[in-house]
């Protein structure tokens, strides 16, 4: 067995108590999931702002009844300290922190909700982890991290300067984190998402990511569109690889891994040209008639990043990190949901 099939094992025959905070979002209710699967006390924290109730039924659809009972939920809000300590009243083990207000386009239109959030709501859940005496946290950082720097693939010592106020807000989390870590021994691990996609992302509202969108679009007989030449590029990661991360991060004994960030991507590029014709193609199997679809392209987005790449050697060598997907089969496990989905949501 490798490392993370190990884990899940070991998982399996010693139940931990955890705490993800943004449970009813995209990665939080995929954590969720197999976390019950694997026998583990689960408390979540969400205020439902950008997590659904829906993706919580359907993870209570997917496991054991008995699964299920270990799982206690707390309505609150990161940005609130009290919701935070409520959360953590319980003997928590590890702090899986997902809550956030994600996207850059919704970040240059309201800059100080998405401060209050991702920075004020992070150092809230530093605080209280801390006084709960927590084991460890593991945190969504991100690669709009790495900003202006050009290289290819990204290397976790080598950022630039951040292009939109979501990349400042995740850069200072990892600076509140070290701090955290030098000042008061609070073992944290920053996980540095590249464009994570897969089941339960929303492909609606004015800030969907590009996979969900393109997926419901054409399902929908709807327009898509592609910002700029269709050849920026990115690292798309199935969340199947972050759930891996995530628990591998929060259980590793090695003491060269606390207190880092990791890049947890495949180490791949994708075009969104590229991505576009094979997300027609699974498309196509529901819908046939939406074959000859071609996009429109339009103006190149604010702040975006040119191209995007993760070097992911040292995820692999500090956490035994190794992705089970890649792009074509994780769009292949997410086409399933999505036309599920459109059809529930016409």
């Amino acid at each position: 067995m490798n490392t993370y099939e190990t884990l899940c094992q070991e998982l399996a025959d010693s139940p931990r108590t955890w705490l993800i905070t943004g449970v009813a979002g995209f990665i939080g209710s995929n954590l969720l999931e197999t976390l019950l699967k694997l026998n583990q006390r689960v408390i979540g924290l969400d205020n439902f702002e950008t997590g659904y109730q829906h993706n919580l039924d359907l993870v209570k659809l997917a496991v054991p009844d008995t699964a299920w009972a270990q799982f206690q939920f707390v309505q609150g809000d990161i940005r609130n300290l009290k919701d935070c300590q409520q959360a953590l009243e319980s003997q928590v083990d590890y702090v899986l922190h997902q809550a956030a207000l994600g996207s850059v386009p919704r970040s240059l239109e309201d800059p100080i909700r998405t401060n209050a959030v991702n920075i004020d709501g992070f150092l809230n859940i530093l605080i209280a982890s801390r006084d709960a005496s927590v084991k460890r946290i593991v945190y969504a950082a991100s690669s709009s991290t790495y900003g202006d720097h050009p290289a290819l693939p990204k290397l976790e010592e080598n950022i630039g300067r951040p292009l939109s106020p979501y990349a400042v807000t995740k850069y200072v989390n990892e600076l509140y984190a070290d701090i955290f870590a030098r000042c008061y021994g609070l073992q944290t691990i920053g996980l540095r998402y590249f464009n994570v996609f897969g089941p339960r992302q929303d492909p609606d509202g004015a800030y969907a990511a590009v996979i969900p969108k393109w997926f419901s679009a054409l399902l929908r007989n709807e327009p898509i569109y592609i910002n700029g030449d269709g050849e920026t590029s990115r690292d798309f990661c199935f969340v199947a690889n972050a759930v891996q991360a995530n628990l591998l991060a929060a259980t590793t004994l090695k003491k060269d891994a606390v207190n880092q960030v990791f890049n947890v991507a495949v180490g791949d590029r994708t075009t969104l040209n590229e991505l576009f014709t094979y997300i027609r193609q699974l498309a196509c199997a529901v819908k046939p008639e939406i074959r000859e679809v071609t996009p429109i392209y339009r103006d190149f987005r604010a702040a975006d990043v040119r191209h995007s790449q993760a070097d992911i050697s040292k995820a692999q060598s500090l956490l035994g990190y190794e992705p089970t997907h890649r792009i074509t089969s994780g769009l292949k496990n997410s086409t399933a949901y999505y036309s599920a989905y459109v059809n529930k949501h016409v």
